[in-house]
C-alpha cells in the first residue's frame, strides 16, 4: 500500500474513484472495502471513517456516476429537442469505440443486490430521472420519464454489451432518428 500525504479532500477523493473503478467493474457483490483501500492507498477503517460503509460509500458512488448530464440535458430549450439531445447522446455514447456507460455498467453490475437496486433507484430519481422528468410538460411525467429511461438502458444493453448486430452497427443518423422519434411519444404529453 502506497503511503498517502495527510490531505483528507485528496484522500476521500482518492477513496470514491477507487470505489467507482471497482463497483463499475465488478458490482456491488464484486468487491470490498479493503480492496477499494487498497487501490486508493488507505486503510478499509479510514474508508468507513470517510463514508461509514460499504453501503454508504457505494451511495456516494451512485451520486458520482449519475449526477452529470451525460445522458439527459440539463436544460432542454423545447420537449423535442429533449428527445433529439437524448437520443444523440445515446447513439453517440454507445457508439462502438465509446467511452463506457459508467452509470449504466454500475447499475447492470450491481443491481441484482437489493439493497444496491435500492441505491441506485434512489439515485436515478435524484438525479437523471428528476432531469427527465422536469424537462417533460403535461400529465405523468414520472412516469413517462422512467419508460423514456427504459429505453435508453434497453438499447444500451442490446447496443453494447449484448452487441446485437442491427443495433451495433446501425448508421448514426438512421439509429439517431428512429431513437428520437420514440422518445419523442414520451416526451409529448
Amino acid at each position: 500500500m502506497e503511503k498517502r500525504s495527510r490531505n483528507a479532500a485528496a484522500t476521500r477523493q482518492a477513496i470514491l474513484e477507487s470505489a467507482v473503478t471497482a463497483f463499475t467493474k465488478r458490482g456491488y457483490d464484486g468487491v470490498g472495502v479493503r480492496e477499494i483501500a487498497a487501490d486508493a492507498g488507505v486503510t478499509a477503517m479510514l474508508v468507513n471513517r470517510y463514508f461509514g460503509s460499504k453501503e454508504g460509500l457505494f451511495t456516494e458512488v451512485v451520486d458520482t456516476a449519475f449526477a452529470p448530464p451525460t445522458m439527459i440535458p440539463d436544460n432542454p430549450e423545447v420537449p423535442v429537442r429533449l428527445a433529439r439531445a437524448t437520443a444523440e447522446a445515446l447513439v453517440a455514447r454507445t457508439a462502438p469505440g465509446a467511452e463506457h456507460l459508467g452509470p449504466f455498467e454500475l447499475m447492470l453490475r450491481s443491481a441484482a443486490n437489493p439493497r444496491a437496486a435500492d441505491i441506485i433507484r434512489a439515485g436515478i430519481e435524484r438525479h437523471v430521472g428528476a432531469r427527465f422528468a422536469a424537462g417533460l410538460e403535461g400529465p405523468d411525467a414520472q412516469e413517462r420519464a422512467e419508460v423514456g429511461l427504459a429505453l435508453l438502458a434497453g438499447v444500451w444493453l442490446m447496443r453494447t454489451v449484448i452487441g446485437t448486430p442491427a443495433l451495433r452497427d446501425s448508421q448514426t443518423p438512421v439509429l439517431t432518428d428512429r431513437l428520437a422519434a420514440m422518445l419523442s411519444v414520451v416526451v409529448d404529453p
